[in-house]
């Protein structure tokens, strides 16, 4: 099994452990350790890292599996590790900020589009540096098992009207809800590859990595520093005070976006400072008027409240008659334990084998039975593959597994020897012999095709 280390500064973070494709052994062990730096590889004891989904100046998240649930549910590892070197004061106040976001979070979840925050947790391990430690900050959360809007404006093109309607009716409700909760916080960082779109076609808000309370409906005070260029506003690119309104401007520029097929930097004209986006989309003057008033300059001229945009959608009737926005077709997996996945876990080492060896010996005995029964050897060995065919897909589903091998493979065995048609009047240890041989074959060509992708993957 594969896992990475979360250390940023790891020269190999890719480590392989064999003893852990068996999920039993998996579910277990106490704690597997890098085997560069020694960083601990179970976080919390229970989140095992297995890919890195995206890496910045304030941390990295991965794709990660719990060890601790049924069916090692999916989730995202969020490592926010701060660059450079901190004060110890700068330190507490790093971690007081992500106590407070983790509290956010866990409140802000219980909205059906927001993913649910699992855990929140802090690591110290001993350094690179000799005498010296790390201080590691994580927060775990659902898996959304899906494309964002910025991937499916890659796969499909320019949105149309009504699809960019749908984005936003199903959208400002999530940011209603945002704003309206205790302390009233602002997301910050609106964009589409922070939309995301799962299986069902149901559309999630995420990332509240940059998220800012006001309290009371005041600023707490000058915002920093974090934005996405080109869909933050004036007020917090120079480090003013915020306010939700800050967000619906980030929403408007998603939205041009999307029905332009177009980068922010392409539409905004910096020597007017206006945004010049009507010629390249197709929508009514109504629709464009409202996000262009989301798009004003001053934060007091803009609509205040994504209730108010709401209420102002309401009047802008379907070009069509009102249909889901599809999906995305094929959607990757690498975001993001999503609620509906249907997961299927990895054969362990042990079991691979045993289903080899009940392949080999299923084959070896068809073989005798078809070859028997029909003299037209083509039929025979058309008939041969797809029986195999759908045994191999079966334990692959895991439809048949562990004992229902033995059980197949000793009735089968019976009719072949009991059958006189079924082995032409071959002798019955003759039979067995190749049964055994075949299923012998085959988990020796199996062991030895696991240990050549392990020695591959170890040198890559």
């Amino acid at each position: 099994m594969e896992i990475l280390c979360t250390r940023a500064d790891c020269p190999k973070p890719q480590n392989f452990f064999a003893d852990l494709d068996d999920n039993a052994t998996l579910k277990t062990v106490q704690q597997k350790y890098c085997i560069t730096c020694g960083m601990p590889v179970f976080l919390d004891g229970r989140y095992v890292p297995s890919k890195l989904l995206g890496r910045g100046g304030f941390g990295a998240a991965f794709l990660a599996r719990d060890r601790r649930t049924p069916a090692m549910r999916k989730c995202v590892v969020k490592q926010f590790k701060p660059a450079g070197d901190l004060t110890p004061e700068q330190l507490q106040k790093a971690q007081n900020l992500f106590e407070g976001e983790g509290a956010i979070l866990e409140q802000l979840g219980t909205h059906p589009q927001i993913p649910d925050l699992f855990a929140f947790f802090e690591l110290t391990v001993p350094s690179r540096q000799l005498g010296q430690q790390d201080k590691f900050f994580y927060l775990v959360q659902e898996f959304i098992d899906g494309e964002n809007l910025e991937e499916e404006l890659a796969q499909k093109g320019k949105f149309s009207q009504d699809e960019v309607l749908a984005v936003l009716r199903e959208i400002l409700p999530v940011m209603k809800f945002v704003h309206e909760y205790d302390n009233n916080p602002i997301h910050r960082d609106i964009k589409p590859s922070n939309i995301m779109r799962n299986r069902n076609g149901r559309l999630y808000l995420i990332d509240f990595g940059a998220v800012k309370n006001k309290v009371a409906g005041v600023a707490t005070g000058r915002s920093t520093g974090i934005y996405s260029m080109g869909y933050a506003p004036p007020e917090q690119m120079y480090g003013h005070e915020i306010y939700p309104s800050t967000d619906l401007y980030a929403l408007a520029v998603t939205c041009i976006q999307l029905l332009t097929g177009k980068q922010p930097a392409e539409l905004l004209d910096v020597n007017n400072n206006q945004w010049k986006w009507r010629n390249d989309a197709q929508v009514s003057d109504r629709l464009a008027g409202i996000l262009d008033r989301m798009l004003l300059p001053a934060p007091n001229k803009r609509f205040q409240s994504a209730e108010d945009v709401l209420d102002a959608l309401t009047s802008i009737a379907p070009v069509n008659p009102p249909q889901p926005v599809s999906p995305p077709s094929n959607p990757p997996t690498t975001h993001h334990s999503a609620k509906t996945a249907i997961l299927i876990n990895p054969l362990s080492t042990l079991e691979l084998l045993g289903s080899a060896a009940f392949t080999g010996f299923e084959a070896g005995l068809l073989f005798i039975a078809l070859s028997s029964l029909l003299t037209t050897s083509g039929i025979s060995m058309g008939i041969w593959g797809m029986i195999m065919g759908g045994l191999i897909f079966a334990q692959f589903r895991r439809l048949i597994e562990k004992v229902d091998l033995l059980i197949i493979a000793g009735i089968t065995l019976a009719l072949v020897l009991f059958i006189p048609p079924l082995h032409n009047n071959f002798p019955i240890d003759f039979v067995i012999m190749v049964g055994i041989l075949a299923g012998a074959g085959t988990v020796c060509v199996t062991a030895l095709f696991r240990l050549v992708y392990k020695l591959l993957s170890n040198i890559l």
